[in-house]
């Protein structure tokens, strides 16, 4: 399989290791607004269209209107994402997704200032429109389609390939069926972290969050400086 050796058919921000410090990051904002900010998961929307239908269903109409806010943030990430992912290459610089590295990073950082006595719609709203981002720009790991937020995609994944690994007798397909549960591997390993250190240090937890962020961060601009200079209008996979 492709992400078990080091291809130049794939740009660096598709490599699987960047892919996968995102899937643990993932797991870490998790576990930080479950923990310590609302005891919500703002990875992902489902949730939040499900409390949507039963708030309009009670009549409460003052939590459905609440509701619109995560959701419409998560809109705007898509929509940031998407617009500013095409007009960043015309500068020549750096990726969007470079940048994007870069936006979480500050956001990590300036939420960890952000006092346990602060509303908590507030680290909530932020981590919807990065998760959102993150989503819409990491898309494939390799070649291997993916999604580095949530988990539902990975968990159908194994029991695809586990599947086919029985049926046809081919180590391939449970080559991917571990891909996927190595990916589900870290993103609990990153939600088993938050817990930990935001029962420990409350909001400031999040703040380690920014050291996988760093590192990716270096590897991606040196990419986009000096590795694939010229290859910045490139498109990854999966866009």
């Amino acid at each position: 399989m492709s992400f078990f050796k080091k291809s130049e058919e794939f740009l660096e921000c598709e490599r699987w290791w960047v892919l996968a410090s995102m899937m643990c990051i993932g797991g870490f904002f998790g576990g930080f607004t479950y923990t310590v900010r609302g005891g919500i998961f703002c990875n992902a929307q489902t949730a939040n269209f499900v409390l949507l239908a039963m708030a309009i269903g009670d009549g409460d109409w003052a939590q459905a209107r609440y509701l619109t806010i995560p959701i419409s943030a998560y809109f705007l990430g898509a929509v940031v994402s998407e617009a500013a992912a095409a007009s960043i290459k015309k500068y020549k610089l750096i990726r969007w997704d470079t940048l994007l590295i870069l936006i979480e990073l500050v956001v990590v950082i300036l939420l960890g200032f952000i006092p346990d006595s602060a509303p908590f719609q507030i680290s909530q709203v932020a981590v919807n429109f990065i998760c959102s981002m993150q989503y819409n720009t990491f898309r494939q790991a390799d070649g291997i389609p993916m999604a580095t937020t949530f988990c539902t995609n990975h968990l159908r994944q194994v029991g695809v390939f586990f599947t086919k690994g029985i049926r046809h007798r081919e180590s391939a397909h449970f080559s991917r069926m571990l891909f996927h549960v190595g990916m589900l591997t870290l993103f609990v390993g990153g939600g088993i972290l938050a817990t930990i250190l935001c029962r420990k240090f409350g909001g400031r937890g999040i703040w380690f969050a920014a050291l996988p962020l760093l590192f990716v961060l270096g590897d991606l601009l040196y990419a986009d400086l000096r590795k694939e200079k010229g290859e910045l209008e490139r498109k990854p996979r999966g866009h």
